[in-house]
């Protein structure tokens, strides 16, 4: 039979590998029995397994097996302490507590004191010769049991209790005698019958069995639903739940509960830091009704506090503390976060775990740990949480700021951004130059306003995804951006926005943080950035252990200047349609795709030859002789037409096409769905001069900086959206013919690589022929995750909470690669393209590039890069490291 409750403390024995699996027993119950092992005083208890949890979540009763095995664990219980579950002269109590296999703060339930009725309150009362704390904990219980397992509002609990000091005048629930705290238990009492229409339990047997059952059901309570999709913790795990005999925080002053972590949280600086309460329970500091005050002397003078420290008010405990907590990171090899109570004088450790720290206390802890002899390089690589390094890359609020928050859309790049509302690109361009902090705020962004978006310090749209054009675009450039604020709407005849009922004119202030989505009212000050010695510590470890590459997606100088800033070694995509959006370059393109003739075409290419060529120059000269893979031309049609009467107005000229030739050509070219339409290598077979122009300025651009440098750069040419192997033959070959034309004019042969994206479902299946005509693959999978789920990036955010919420997708497809769909097409392709050529380099350019989960599937295909906006660059070479050392630890020691 399978055990489904495992003892801990009281000299339960800990030899069953499963009591230390945290999948089984919840990491609350492994660390209990951990800490029970080495001899740390732990209050005995037994912990029921996570799969009792996903029995109850399918039946909604606990079996009868499992209420044997608690009658069992529970008998073991009261022989250890010396008490018995519902006696009447000295009652054994228990805490009910929930515990996953991932650490879920506060997201399921509790229920503690339980134990307690009308007869064991007075044996309490008299066992501990304290009536007061007796109806203390009493009314603790019929509160919180009343509000976990009976349903019933916990404000009416605390009304009722504000009432009662009120009466008596008093600040404080402590001032409150045993005689105020009996009168308060009654009233609880008729609160409960009131609001849940039966009266509070009085059965000991039938209160645990209803709190294990609420503490099971809070594992699909809303909360921890939404918490676990936001951190990406599967729904069918489960919790554990831990019961364990209760000691008393609030016994008298001589008693007291805390939290504390064996370092500073926010620094990473190595001294305990933490909180406690004198006289209290722990929900007094979670619920925050009193005060906590500082654990050491250290940090109660720091923050000028004038209530005593744990340090100073019960030093012997404090000093025995201490001693815990530093056998308890020696112990774990990481820093802990510890939850204890002292009862008259005893100090009890209630729960261990590794601590939650902000990115810059993360990467301190471990460069320090590894310092120390904690952890090796190894160990510290896999210590930090990749994404986290976003905090440290991007400005972020004053955390003791105060802040409006109007509405919330999504966390689309992070980092926040304080400046002043405009409604347009060309606004925010023309304010931007002239000192102004602007704020860049449109229903959705295109490609005409990059350099409104350029020029904003952050970007807000009112639809679109976490992958939308803004999203991507933002990340890219370094700028905060929220996306889908549907609360926000925009009036441009009114030059005005109105949020969430607050209306504001254009020129108004308003706050992003795009590391949470939140809009704010105003000016909210934030902080810059800080880069410290242990970020390239780290950095340094992670490019030793990683086997991939990691390039950047970037056009510009700056985003290529940034990239190298963060460790980028090439480009693995620039798309050169982002290039021509300037006035004076989209003007020579809207010629080119309205040209009636070759002629006129031809003349519209030579304009931009130019251009493009010192383009390319700038990003070989800032790589410097790294591989840079340049996408021809990929634009869906309708970015490039002209749309306004100002559009055409600009396209006149003495002895050219007319208005109306210009706006007859645009309408044939308007397309119902371009982004399946003439674009990429079918616009480059279709008009062969277009790939032409641009392959001789990557040519000839090549060459000019291998003759200024004397290093001669390593262009790759991606040929888009290929379906066949045919279309990559024909353009290659035009490819090639431009480059033999061009280094036969310049008297020199430089290296250079023709491949393809590989973006088309048709393009994965069949790609052993398409690799017959191509030196690499580069998988973009923005767009062959839509053209594999038929779902546009674009407008999924209307629609994709909804499938996450009901267990469609586990996780936004545009966010993490699909394994079983996309990531399948990929796993083919790649199989496919190296069978038929040894030599085919692969890589991965889409928005996944930056996404950790992503890059773990990228090492196990066995990609050679990856490559991710140029401020996802540090987390895309941490993840590959992380994804590396894991999977050499995986395959054991003969890999």
């Amino acid at each position: 039979m399978v055990q489904t409750v495992y003892n801990f403390g009281g000299g339960a024995e800990h030899g069953d590998p499963r009591q230390k699996d945290k999948t089984v027993v919840g990491g609350k119950g492994a660390n209990l029995a951990e800490m029970a092992s080495i001899g740390l005083p732990v209050p005995p208890g037994f912990t029921i397994t996570t799969e009792e949890c996903r029995r109850f979540s399918a039946s909604g009763v606990l079996h009868a097996e499992l209420r044997e095995a608690i009658a069992a664990a529970l008998e073991r219980v009261e022989t250890s302490v010396g008490r018995r579950f519902g006696d009447t002269a000295n009652p054994l109590l228990l805490s009910v507590r929930s515990g996953a296999a991932q650490s879920m703060p506060g997201m399921m339930d509790t229920v503690l004191n339980l134990g307690l009725n009308d007869d064991t309150v007075r044996g309490l009362a008299g066992a501990s010769a304290n009536e007061r704390f007796a109806w203390d904990s009493y009314r603790r219980f019929i509160q919180m049991y009343g509000d976990v397992v009976m349903g019933v509002d916990h404000g009416c609990f605390e009304e009722a209790l504000e009432i009662a000091k009120e009466e008596r005048g008093f600040l404080n629930d402590t001032e409150l005698d045993a005689g105020d705290l009996r009168a308060l238990v009654d009233t609880y009492k008729d609160i409960v019958r009131r609001e849940a229409g039966a009266p509070f339990p009085q059965d000991v047997h039938e209160q645990l069995a209803e709190a294990i059952a609420a503490v099971f059901r809070s594992w699909n309570s809303e909360r921890a639903r939404i918490y676990r999709r936001l951190n990406a913790i599967a729904d069918d795990c489960g919790t554990a739940v831990n019961v364990q005999a209760m000691v008393f925080g609030n016994r008298g002053e001589n008693s007291a509960t805390g939290v504390v972590f064996t370092r500073d949280p926010a620094t990473g600086e190595r001294t305990a830091y933490g909180e406690w309460l004198p006289n209290a329970q722990g929900e007094d500091v979670v619920a925050g009704i009193r005060t906590p005050q500082y654990l050491t002397r250290r940090h109660r003078e720091r923050a000028g506090a004038k209530a005593p420290s744990m340090e100073e008010a019960l030093p012997r405990v404090h000093a025995e503390l201490t001693r815990y907590l530093d056998l308890l990171e020696r112990h774990y090899r990481d820093m802990q976060d510890v939850e204890f109570t002292v009862e008259e004088g005893d100090l009890y450790l209630l729960q261990t775990r590794s601590g939650k720290r902000t990115a810059a206390a993360a990467l301190r802890m471990a460069v320090d740990m590894v310092a120390e002899g904690l952890i090796n390089e190894e160990d510290a690589v896999l210590r930090v949480e990749p994404m986290a390094l976003d905090q440290l890359l991007h400005p972020t609020l004053d955390p003791d700021a105060s802040r409006e928050v109007l509405c919330r859309g999504l966390p689309a790049s992070p980092g926040a951004a304080t400046g002043r509302i405009v409604l347009d690109a060309a606004t925010a361009e023309a304010w931007a130059a002239r000192g102004e902090h602007v704020l860049l705020c449109r229903t959705e962004t295109s490609p005409e306003d990059i350099g409104g978006m350029h020029a904003a310090r952050g970007i807000l749209t009112t639809r679109g995804g976490m992958t939308s054009h803004a999203a991507v675009v933002a990340r890219g450039m370094g700028r905060p951006c929220v996306c889908g604020a549907s609360d926000v709407v925009i009036d441009m005849a009114a030059r005005s926005v109105t949020i969430a009922g607050h209306r504001l004119a254009e020129g108004d202030a308003i706050t992003i943080d795009g590391s949470s989505g939140e809009v704010m009212a105003g000016t909210v000050p934030t902080r810059e950035p800080e880069l410290t010695g242990a970020f390239g510590d780290l950095m340094l470890w992670a490019d030793r252990h990683r086997r991939m590459r990691v390039r950047t997606n970037a056009e510009t100088p700056d985003d290529c200047a940034a990239a190298r800033r963060f460790g980028a070694e090439g480009v693995g995509l620039c798309r050169t349609e982002h290039m021509f959006f300037q006035p004076d370059r989209i003007r020579a393109v809207r010629r080119m795709i309205l040209a009636g003739s070759a002629a006129e075409r031809d003349a519209a290419l030579d304009a931009l030859l130019p251009a493009q060529r010192a383009d390319f120059a700038r990003i070989f000269e800032i790589m410097a002789g790294l591989p840079c893979t340049i996408r021809l031309l990929d634009p869906p049609l309708h970015e490039f037409l002209p749309h306004s009467d100002a559009d055409f107005d600009d396209l006149l000229e003495p002895g050219g096409p007319s208005r109306e030739t210009l706006m007859r050509r645009a309408a044939e070219l308007r397309e119902v769905n371009p982004m399946l339409g003439h674009r990429g290598c079918r616009l480059g077979i279709t008009y062969p001069e277009i790939y032409a122009m641009q392959a001789r300025a990557i040519f000839e651009a090549a060459c000019d900086v291998a003759d200024a440098t004397g290093s001669a750069p390593v262009p790759e040419l991606m040929i888009p959206l290929v379906a066949t192997a045919a279309e990559l033959a024909i353009v290659r070959d035009k490819v090639e013919a431009v480059a033999r034309e061009v280094m036969a004019g310049r008297g020199r042969a430089l290296p250079y690589s023709v491949g393809t994206m590989i973006e088309l479902p048709r393009a994965a299946l069949t790609a052993d022929a398409i690799a017959a005509h191509a030196d690499f693959f580069s998988f973009g999978t923005n767009d062959l995750t839509q053209t594999t789920l038929g779902i546009s990036r674009d407008d999924a955010g209307s629609f994709i909470h909804t499938y996450l919420d009901q267990g469609i997708f586990t996780r936004d497809p545009f966010v993490g690669i699909d394994r079983d769909g996309v990531g399948r097409l990929i796993r083919m392709a790649a199989e496919l393209g190296r069978g038929a050529s040894a030599t085919l380099k692969l890589g991965i350019c889409g928005e996944h590039g930056g996404d950790p989960d992503s890059i773990a599937f990228c090492e196990e295909v066995g990609l050679d890069y990856v490559s991710a906006s140029p401020y996802r660059v540090p987390i895309a070479r941490l993840a590959a490291a992380q994804a590396s050392l894991r999977a050499r630890r995986s395959a054991g020691p003969a890999a």
